[in-house]
């Protein structure tokens, strides 16, 4: 029983600064300008569970989809943030301040290609072939400055947050 306890101790932080990060997604905030990405990578450096990084993430994302609304591309939306938390899981012991820069623009392009993909697979705004999917990518790609400008904001603030917390209580 005392370990269950100690583990949920080193845990509370952690779930602390993603429920932050999910419900700053709740705010008005510019277009792509959300902390998810930035969930996806941070939930694989704090956890040491595969599993559980990938659970925090999937309750975060329906909980405040379900305030948000769901809407026809989630799918895709799901799967790109279920990828870049396996991708950083394996890479989560390099997870730092100087590597957080890449990491970040890495991140926001698996989320761009996935679900840019799902909005021409899914869609009826381009054609259906290898010009209407590379259009789509690239009349995306104003949505990407947000996409990668927040996922760097939100995981340097959390890295910050966390460097200050464990110099103070660890």
């Amino acid at each position: 029983m005392p370990n269950i306890l100690i583990n949920l101790k080193k845990e509370i932080f952690p779930l602390s600064l993603i429920l932050i990060l999910i419900i700053s997604r709740l705010i008005p905030h510019p277009p792509n300008f959300t902390p998810i990405i930035s969930v996806a990578i941070i939930s694989s450096y704090f956890f040491k569970d595969k599993f559980l990084s990938i659970l925090v993430l999937m309750i975060s994302m329906i909980l405040s989809d379900f305030l948000i609304g769901f809407h026809k591309n989630i799918f895709f939306v799901y799967l790109s943030l279920v990828t870049i938390t396996l991708v950083f899981y394996n890479l989560r012991e390099k997870i730092n301040f100087k590597s957080m820069f890449l990491f970040s623009f890495f991140g926001s392009l698996i989320f761009y290609l996935i679900s840019n993909f799902g909005v021409w697979i899914l869609g009826t705004m381009y054609e259906k072939n290898f010009s209407g999917l590379l259009n789509c990518y690239i009349m995306a790609i104003p949505f990407f400055k947000n996409t990668f400008l927040s996922t760097l904001f939100f995981s340097y603030a959390v890295l910050v947050a966390d460097s200050l917390y464990r110099k103070k209580f660890i």
